[in-house]
């Protein structure tokens, strides 16, 4: 659920499409990019458990090309939301706020999640391969991510292991019910206009 930041990685790299003039950097629209992780549930019980969705704000972030293109963008773990659920009852939707926040993400810990791009490419069908360094955690893994352009958004999703950056998947009922290892990652992200 955390990586999050997976996804708007994935969103940066496309917007490294948006073709900034050499020596400039683009910015990007913090307001209107998006980024949410889908967080599963699995074991025994799990129908007993709750999928829930979280939003990771983009605080900021930039393309840059000089040369090669490149992207990076920062997220504060601290502002990460689990989205309100009507099927969930607001105490149990405050309980996941605080274990996502203290126990997974240990955002006091590790307040920063960051991508920077070591390669952004065109592939033939139009969309960009970027790899990069995600930084979640405190743990820093290499990663590849499609990005494609629908509309003025640069789009993708990705799925990211919690455990591949030291995050154990939350247990409850002895492991009967527990959160998947694999997040579902989803970014839309914006260029700041010239």
């Amino acid at each position: 659920m955390y990586r999050f930041a997976l996804l708007g990685l994935l969103t940066t790299l496309a917007m490294s499409a948006a073709k900034p003039t050499a020596g400039q950097n683009t910015g990007i629209d913090t307001r209107k990019s998006t980024i949410t992780i889908h967080v599963g549930k699995s074991g025994l019980f799990s129908a007993a458990g709750h999928d829930h969705w979280v939003v990771a704000p983009i605080v900021s972030g930039e393309i840059g090309e000089t040369g090669a293109r490149s992207v990076h963008f920062s997220v504060d773990a601290h502002n990460l939301k689990v989205k309100p659920d009507a099927k969930v009852n607001p105490n149990d939707e405050a309980e996941i706020q605080e274990t996502m926040q203290q126990k997974v993400l240990e955002s006091e810990k590790y307040p920063v999640i960051q991508f920077r791009s070591s390669s952004v490419a065109q592939d033939a069908r139009g969309s960009w391969i970027v790899t990069g360094e995600l930084t979640l955690h405190g743990v820093s893994e290499s990663i590849v991510v499609t990005v494609k352009q629908a509309g003025e958004a640069y789009s993708g999703n990705a799925r990211i292991k919690q455990t591949d950056f030291g995050i154990q998947p939350v247990r409850a009922a002895g492991g009967a019910v527990r959160v998947k290892n694999e997040l579902d990652v989803q970014f839309h992200i914006y260029a700041l206009p010239k």
